[in-house]
């Protein structure tokens, strides 16, 4: 979110044309091309398993990368086939955890503490005078206000602020979207989409475009989720 923080920890979507050597050498190459970064294989998606035919192909990894197994029948993965991944169920329950987390913070922050000044702004002072305004006391100012010392208390993301304030909406909107694309895309062409800022609205306006990509590849392509380390 908007704290400044190093890539470390992002999850980096690469996708690939149909018929494409797409294993996870060939993501993290790409990764380590446009991000020069290492990365390792994140189980981010849900495996589709279909109709009559699921049965029997829930215990078989095959077009999947780096798959999960629970009781021998493959759950996860970190990516493969789309067609063999279930982007719906994946967005749906990052939607069903992200309700969840903001209906209480609805209840045990919002009813209880008054709407706070979000981290951005005081990122803008430190920025528009750093000998005036430090970083750390960018900070300090922050953390300070009653409601995000409220966040911390109950472990919600105080750098989360604006999308909480924004309504349920917004905040599993955002979450959802997130859980199938990470922080950044690779596209077949070798592309990379990222956010224009650290901004609420920048991330959804990248998110936006990632996922109407994602949409629009055919079925028989494949995506790989990768863990910046």
């Amino acid at each position: 979110m908007p704290m400044p923080t190093s890539t470390t920890g992002q999850v980096v979507t690469v996708c690939f044309a149909p018929g494409v050597n797409a294993d996870w050498f060939a993501a993290s190459e790409k990764v380590n091309d446009l991000l020069e970064a290492n990365g390792t294989p994140a189980r981010r998606y849900h495996v589709r398993h279909r109709a009559l035919v699921g049965w029997l192909t829930r215990f078989f990894g095959y077009y999947l990368l780096d798959a999960a197994r629970r009781f021998g029948a493959v759950t996860l993965a970190a990516g493969g086939r789309k067609s063999r991944l279930d982007l719906t169920r994946t967005a749906a329950t990052a939607a069903h955890h992200a309700a969840m987390r903001w209906r209480a913070w609805n209840i045990h922050i919002n009813a209880t503490t008054r709407p706070a000044r979000p981290w951005e702004d005081f990122l803008a002072q430190h920025h528009a005078d750093p000998g005036k305004v430090s970083l750390n006391e960018a900070r300090r100012r922050f953390e300070q206000q009653p409601r995000i010392v409220a966040m911390i208390a109950h472990h919600f993301d105080p750098y989360e602020l604006p999308v909480y304030q924004a309504g349920e909406a917004t905040y599993t909107g955002l979450h959802w979207r997130t859980a199938l694309i990470g922080d950044a895309l690779i596209t077949t062409e070798g592309r990379l989409l990222t956010p224009a800022s650290d901004s609420v609205a920048d991330r959804f306006r990248f998110l936006n475009q990632a996922c109407a990509y994602i949409r629009s590849l055919r079925a028989d392509a494949r995506l790989c989720a990768i863990t910046i380390s």
